[in-house]
């Protein structure tokens, strides 16, 4: 039985991993239980299908169109919602013999909705909220006869919400916070597991073992940024926010930073490591794989082991001195002296234990306060002292917001007009389409244009909804013949469809399409206006939507791809040099700053660009040769955005640190980097600019040329040098993509001033 409870407690990690927070669960979990609690409301009042229907669409638009992060602001928004849909709803039903008034209202509206995003998550809750209800009317043939019942279905569909909700299914920031830092242990767990399994692994599994290692660090970060997300409304204060922040950035960084010292232990060339972390990186090695099992690998695998166990082991259960005892043997790697005679490969893997356990234990003092410290060992003494010196210099302070554009400027504005613009377009194509169903073709050029910023993103989401209608449609079709009058079997397929469509809505595009196009055929025939015809008529309208919704965003106030992705690029460039600046500095003595803050704009900068750049991409794109150097220039990016995490970890050490000495020396090693990094975001600006990105002598030979000769393997020099030099490197190879010069200075020793 225990072996069971095992079991199921590893399959859940797995699946919590894989859902970080539970937000994709709890999300069409919610959805669903407040229709499915609307249908049998409305059916117990004995009213018919078509209300039915109303009112579970009611349900589900209360449901997904609230965001507010806190409880009191969603029951706000819930309460002005019902009021909003009784007027949207009003209006549908007034207007519906009237063309020409109903048109000029339902186009007024798209406006308003769309405008009203400004206003932040209730603005842009109600306005959706409002042009929802008023396509349900649509949808099912609303009438001035028929209002007190749909008033009935929509006051249901808003109650039920609101009892699952607050009650059946609640959420609250906290919660979610607590449970995406229980995702992170995990994944951070999946990670060193992972890293144990790369000592191990022979030629055969080495390429298989680099991949799963790609994947779960990619997907830690994933969990690290939208911890990122949560924590001003998830804990108590700012300081408190600003420290988890901090502690999980920083546990992050160290256990990536030790896959890459691991395999360079394991590889007799040391490997080149330099986009190891990248997705779809060839396997970098050059020399023989060798697994070696002598007394330094034997205790390396132990260790890793057991920093796997202090990594999964939850700060409750840490109660004993043999957690207490693994812990001290691991942060004793900190110290020069405790580390074993092995090749330097080796020592610097065991540094890498040593810093990822303290991150764990900083983690852990953020998380679960201060804890028993009877057992310590000296080294962890003074980790702790280190954290204590940290969180008192750790001072509160805000972040400047962007300055808000004006006019046409704002983005909220001009999505007004290009999404009226497309709707009326969409309206017409639509009519000549079908009299009817016209308001399809409207409902796709509406979703094309949510969350998207540029034309080429308008285009992709327009791709992918056709491409999810058309396999829906051909699935719709199917289920409505199996199906045939068994109604509430329909409607049981209609929740598992809106279940999946909640749970893969932000995996992907097209199969959320696919299941919403199902759905709706189940929906027609419930309707009992079910036919092959109209399906078809379904994929028209929204090819026909789509297109409205491009020409839109071509023609109206348009932003182009390549400018907002150069806008981005420049904002990653200029994060990049802040955070390699900051770095350096502290290095060299400089006073301290929150780096790992820096570091964590940088990544969030750098995602914005990732995404920005999937229209360029995506494999239908004609343009291949942009498409393989806007993927090499974002993979340059990730490459110098990890180096600098790592210059920043390690440069919070410096300040607190009774072991790691600053270097005043790296100051002049990273004026190059800062340099030229200027001088690739004055470009991306201005292809007028003037100057040069500099390349020449490694900075490593640079700070041997000033008669120090060899860096001792535990000082800060030695520490951060790869980490520089790898940076400078990729600095300089972004030159290339960015049509930059580039000036060898290798004859003057390669660095300014």
């Amino acid at each position: 039985m225990r072996a069971v409870r095992r079991g199921g407690a590893r399959l859940w990690d797995r699946f919590a991993a894989s859902d970080p927070g539970l937000l994709r669960l709890t999300a069409g979990l919610r959805t669903v239980s407040a229709i499915a609690l609307a249908l049998v409301v409305l059916a117990l009042l004995g009213t018919g299908v078509n209300h039915m229907v109303a009112g579970a669409m009611t349900a589900m638009t209360a449901t997904f169109a609230i965001k507010d992060k806190l409880v009191r602001d969603q029951a706000v928004t819930l309460a002005l919602g019902l009021p909003v849909s009784l007027v949207a709803m009003s209006l549908g039903a007034l207007l519906t013999s009237q063309v020409v008034a109903g048109d000029l209202f339902f186009i007024a509206l798209i406006f308003g909705a769309v405008y009203c995003r400004r206003f932040g998550e209730r603005g842009t809750a109600l306005g959706l909220i409002g042009f929802q209800v008023y396509f349900l009317s649509l949808f099912v043939g609303a009438s001035t006869a028929a209002l007190p019942e749909l008033y009935l279905a929509l006051a249901v569909g808003f109650g039920c919400s609101a009892v699952v909700r607050f009650g059946v299914v609640p959420e609250t920031p906290q919660r979610v916070l607590t449970r995406l830092r229980d995702a992170f242990r995990t994944r951070l767990a999946q990670l060193v597991s992972v890293q144990i399994e790369l000592l191990d692994a022979g030629p055969e599994q080495l390429e298989k073992v680099l991949d799963d290692m790609r994947r779960r660090t990619a997907r830690l970060h994933e969990t690290a940024l939208m911890i990122q997300g949560r924590l001003e409304e998830g804990t108590s204060d700012a300081d408190k926010a600003a420290l988890l922040q901090r502690r999980v950035a920083d546990a992050e960084i160290a256990t990536e930073r030790l896959g890459m010292l691991l395999l360079n232990a394991r590889s007799v060339e040391r490997a080149d490591t330099l986009t190891l972390h990248l997705p779809h990186a060839p396997v970098p090695l050059t020399g023989d794989w060798r697994p070696a099992e002598d007394d330094a690998t034997i205790a390396l695998r132990r260790d890793l082991k057991a920093l796997h166990l202090l990594v999964s082991r939850p700060a409750a259960r840490d109660g004993g001195t043999a957690v207490a005892h693994i812990r001290n043997r691991l942060l004793g790697y900190r110290d020069e002296e405790r580390l074993p005679s092995a090749p330097s490969g080796i020592q610097d893997a065991f540094r890498g234990i040593g810093e990822a356990a303290r991150s764990v234990l900083g983690l852990r003092l953020a998380l679960d306060g201060p804890q028993d410290e009877s057992d310590d060992s000296p080294a962890t003494t003074r980790s702790r002292e280190e954290f204590d010196a940290e969180d008192i210099a750790l001072a509160s302070s805000e972040t400047p917001g962007d300055e808000d554009r004006a006019g046409l400027q704002r983005p909220t504005t001009r999505a007004a007009f290009q999404v009226s613009v497309g709707s009326v377009l969409a309206m017409i194509g639509g009519e000549f389409l079908s009299s009817q169903r016209w308001y399809w073709a409207v409902l796709t050029c509406w979703v094309v244009f949510l969350n998207t910023a540029s034309t080429g993103e308008i285009l992709v989401k327009g791709y992918r909804r056709l491409l999810g209608t058309m396999l829906g449609a051909v699935a719709g079709v199917a289920l409505a013949g199996l199906v045939g009058d068994h109604t509430w079997v329909s409607f049981a397929l209609v929740l598992v469809f809106i279940f999946a469509m909640f749970f893969t809505a932000p995996l992907s595009y097209a199969v959320m399409s696919f299941f919403v196009t199902a759905m709706l055929g189940l929906l027609y025939t419930l309707l009992n206006s079910y036919s092959f015809d109209v399906l078809v008529l379904r994929i028209e309208e929204t090819a026909i939507g789509a297109a409205c919704g491009v020409i839109a965003a071509v023609l109206v106030l348009p932003v182009r791809t390549d400018r907002r992705t150069d806008e981005l690029l420049g904002t990653v460039l200029e994060r990049l040099g802040d955070v390699a600046s900051a770095a350096v500095e502290q290095l060299s003595g400089g006073p301290a700053s929150d780096l790992l803050g820096k570091a964590r704009s940088l990544d969030t900068a750098l995602d914005e660009l990732r995404d920005s750049t999937n229209p360029l991409t995506y494999p239908i794109t004609p343009l291949r040769g942009r498409r393989q150097t806007v993927r090499y220039l974002v993979a340059l990016l990730e490459t110098c955005a990890y180096h600098a995490r790592s210059l920043a970890a390690t440069a919070e050490l410096v300040p607190h640190s009774k072991t790691v000495a600053a270097d005043p020396r790296l100051h002049r090693a990273g004026q190059r980097i800062a340099h030229n990094i200027e001088v690739l975001g004055a470009y991306v600006e201005d292809e007028g600019a003037k100057g040069e990105v500099e390349s020449g002598a490694s900075i490593a030979s640079t700070l041997r040329d000033d008669g120090s000769g060899t860096q001792p393997s535990g000082s800060v020099t030695f520490r951060v040098l790869r980490h520089l030099q790898r940076l400078d490197e990729g600095v300089v190879g972004l030159a290339r993509p960015l049509d930059v010069p580039v000036a060898d200075r290798s004859e003057s020793k390669a660095v300014r001033g």
